[in-house]
């Protein structure tokens, strides 16, 4: 039976997808675990969707968040043999988002999340997913990626969580609040 556990991260670093070993605390680290905690996330939003659709596009964008990760993950001579995600995954989301927009009602105020359980958890996906692409976007700046497709999938992604939220309080036949200014 193999082990959990490896004791190789036991000195502070993290292996990657080819050739050596970053410290636990470098930037591409924390990248790599914010879009954990996307996927995560995203996972928790599914298990509490009631929306079969919700849960379809769902399953799809773990997927390919777990690709997203692994170009993250590989050494700058590997990445392209774990580039995934190009400008056709970034197109699949868009198509998703417009064909939820038309049949959602979008609010024209600021809402306060957590009208259902699946569209709270989405609200928290769309704020780890910002964070995740705020990460990403740095490796980019730095040179520490190549992949443009990866910034502007998150980008992408992000909004289709918000879409999500609305679909899914819709669905549950809940009216999302707004958020109301005191006069």
């Amino acid at each position: 039976m193999s082990k959990f556990y490896t004791r190789k991260g036991d000195d502070g670093t993290t292996g990657l997808l080819g050739e050596g070993r970053l410290p636990k605390y470098h930037h591409r680290i924390e990248a790599i675990g914010t879009l954990d905690e996307t996927t995560a996330t995203l996972g928790l939003a599914r298990a509490l969707s009631h929306s079969p659709e919700v849960r379809e596009i769902l399953t799809q964008t773990q997927r390919d968040l777990s690709a997203l990760m692994a170009e993250v993950a590989a050494t700058p001579e590997n990445a392209a043999k774990f580039r995934s995600i190009d400008q056709t995954r970034v197109v699949w989301l868009e198509a998703q988002t417009d064909s939820l927009s038309e049949k959602t009602e979008m609010p024209r105020e600021f809402i306060l999340p957590g009208e259902t359980a699946g569209g709270g958890a989405l609200s928290v996906a769309r704020a780890v997913t910002r964070r995740a692409e705020r990460r990403v976007a740095e490796l980019l700046a730095t040179g520490d990626l190549e992949n443009k497709e990866l910034l502007r999938y998150l980008n992408r992604l992000s909004s289709l969580c918000f879409i999500l939220e609305l679909a899914e309080n819709q669905f549950e036949g809940k009216e999302t609040q707004k958020v109301k200014n005191k006069a």
